[in-house]
C-alpha cells in the first residue's frame, strides 16, 4: 500500500511526448512503404554484418529502430538470423579473422538475397586499406548489389539506400 500511496503522492512525472515531423523523411518513408508492400509482401527483413566495423555505422543502423525513425512502420525489420533475411548490411572492412564468418552469412541467407555496403569502410576499406589482417572493402569478399557511402551514413541515408534497392 505504500507504493501505491507514493504512486498517488508523485504524480505524473514523465513529460508529454509530441510526434516529430520531418517532411522528407515522412516522404521516404512513405515511398519506402510503398514498395515494400508492393515487392516483398509488406516485410522486408534485414540481417546487420559487422566483420569488422568501428561501430559508427552500427549506431546509424541502430538508431533506425528509435522512436523518431522507428523503420518498423514501414514493413522493414531486422532478424538475428540471415535464414530469415532478404538483405544483408555489411559494415565496416573485411577483417581476416572474420571473412570466413561473412561468407558462411553470406551463403546462409536464402536466394533472392542482396548485400548492401554500407559506409566508406564497406565500399573503398576507408582508412584500414587492404593489409595483412584486413581483405578490404566487401566487395572483395562477397558480391554488392549497393553500397550506401559516408562516415557512417545517417539514418535518411540509409532509408534512401533501402529505397533504391527495394526499388530496383
Amino acid at each position: 500500500m505504500s507504493l501505491f500511496g507514493k504512486i498517488f503522492k508523485t504524480g505524473i512525472i514523465t513529460e508529454r511526448f509530441d510526434a516529430y515531423s520531418d517532411a522528407e523523411m515522412n516522404q521516404v518513408g512513405a515511398e519506402l512503404r510503398r514498395v515494400v508492400d508492393r515487392r516483398f509482401s509488406g516485410n522486408l527483413v534485414i540481417r546487420q554484418v559487422d566483420p569488422g566495423s568501428c561501430n559508427g555505422c552500427e549506431l546509424e543502423i541502430n538508431a533506425l529502430g528509435n522512436g523518431f525513425y522507428d523503420i518498423e512502420r514501414y514493413g522493414i525489420s531486422f532478424a538475428a538470423s540471415p535464414r530469415h533475411a532478404d538483405v544483408l548490411l555489411v559494415t565496416g572492412p573485411v577483417a581476416r579473422h572474420m571473412q570466413a564468418a561473412l561468407l558462411a552469412t553470406y551463403e546462409a541467407t536464402p536466394d533472392p538475397k542482396w548485400v548492401v555496403a554500407v559506409g566508406d569502410c564497406a565500399v573503398n576499406a576507408g582508412e584500414f586499406g587492404q593489409t595483412y589482417a584486413s581483405c578490404g572493402a566487401v566487395e572483395q569478399v562477397i558480391p554488392v548489389d549497393l553500397v550506401i557511402p559516408g562516415c557512417p551514413p545517417t539514418p535518411l541515408s540509409l532509408m534512401k539506400g533501402l529505397l533504391k534497392l527495394a526499388g530496383q
